[in-house]
């Protein structure tokens, strides 16, 4: 009686096994859509990085273009900011 036991519990745990690999949580097609969901966020954020990089070229851009135009404006139009003493050194 006991030997025809063990291969009954074994034929029910190679059988909820089984349904484990094609039904449950860590079943190959939860496992196929992960890794699409997976695939598919990386591919949003390299455009998210690449717009990031995009974005701190611009403010790069900005922030040097508008440092330019105050050197100009300091050094050929004599101009100075509010509160501040304009001192100029003669040779």
């Amino acid at each position: 009686m006991r030997l025809r036991f063990v291969p009954l519990v074994l034929i029910a745990l190679l059988l909820v096994l089984h349904g484990q690999l094609w039904f449950g949580r860590g079943s190959m097609r939860n496992v196929a859509k992960l890794q699409d969901s997976l695939t598919r966020q990386k591919q949003e954020n390299a455009q998210a990085a690449l717009e990031n990089d995009r974005l701190s070229e611009e403010i790069r851009d900005l922030r040097e273009g508008l440092e330019i135009v105050e050197e100009k404006a300091r050094s050929e139009l004599g101009m100075v900011k509010n509160n501040e003493i304009y001192v100029q050194i003669a040779h």
